[in-house]
């Protein structure tokens, strides 16, 4: 049968197409469905957007003599980032590692698989949660619509490891909302109904999520992920560390939750 040209259209110079496969992004003979397209623009464009960090990382010399930097993919599912950033970045540079933490057993085994089939031999699979992973020494961490809490998690992990370059992107939080059911006062017909409850609470939740990270001495620029005919979780967040820490970032921090009455329980100093 043919290829689906549209299909081949949408991919980037040098990617797999057996792997693509593999993933079941591309069908057997090469197409893909709306679902799919989807999945490769986001995880195309996330790639995009953090290849300078990635490419920065690489130069660097590890005066270790390691195999260069590695980039810990969380919450990372089947793996789809995982792969395509590492048949697009780190295949191609011969140097580098990427770590995918699952938690569960029967997509990291698939993972596993896939890897060993396409000759990665530089990716490694970390069953477990978010929170329990110790993995070592981490360059980049990145984390693609990890729910509610996770993305609190990714950023610990981040901080546990001493990563120098956060890539996040949000997904479902709940969290905060259910705080601020119970909180009273001047502000309280900011988030009196569900719907403006759940969506202040997402956009709080976010707010005091940067400034966490830059109190902990990291710069972070928040922009659109990508288009919203591809996902409407569009938020990212890119962070790299300057400092070790940033006092007048954490008392913005503390004065903001103090305000509002709410915090996200992971984040805190």
């Amino acid at each position: 049968m043919k290829k689906d040209t549209a299909a081949i259209a949408d991919l980037w110079p040098g990617q797999s197409v057996a792997l693509l496969k593999a993933l079941h992004i591309l069908t057997h003979n090469g197409g893909l469905n709306a679902d799919s397209r989807r999945k490769l623009k986001q995880v195309q464009h996330l790639a995009q957007l953090i290849k300078p960090a990635i490419d920065a990382s690489l130069k660097e010399k590890d005066l270790k003599g390691e195999e260069g930097p590695v980039l810990a993919d969380l919450g990372a599912g089947k793996s789809y980032l995982g792969f395509i950033l590492y048949d697009l970045y780190f295949a191609p540079a011969g140097r580098g590692r990427v770590l995918n933490v699952e938690a569960r057993p029967a997509l990291v085994e698939t993972a596993k698989k896939i890897a060993a089939d396409s000759g990665f031999t530089r990716m490694d699979f970390v069953e477990g949660t978010i929170a329990e992973a110790a993995v070592g020494p981490v360059v980049i961490v990145t984390a693609l619509h990890a729910c509610d809490t996770a993305t609190d998690e990714a950023i610990l992990f981040a901080l546990r490891h001493e990563a120098k370059f956060v890539a996040l992107v949000p997904c479902c939080q709940a969290e905060v909302a259910q705080q601020l059911d119970s909180v009273k006062g001047p502000l309280e017909h900011l988030w009196r109904h569900g719907m403006h409850r759940r969506e202040f609470g997402s956009h709080l939740t976010n707010v005091l999520r940067g400034l966490y990270l830059e109190a902990h001495g990291y710069k972070v620029r928040v922009t659109e992920f990508t288009g919203f005919e591809h996902t409407q979780k569009n938020e990212m967040f890119f962070a790299e560390r300057h400092q070790r820490g940033n006092p007048r970032a954490r008392a913005e921090f503390e004065k903001l939750t103090a305000q509002i009455g709410v915090s996200p329980k992971l984040l805190t100093f």
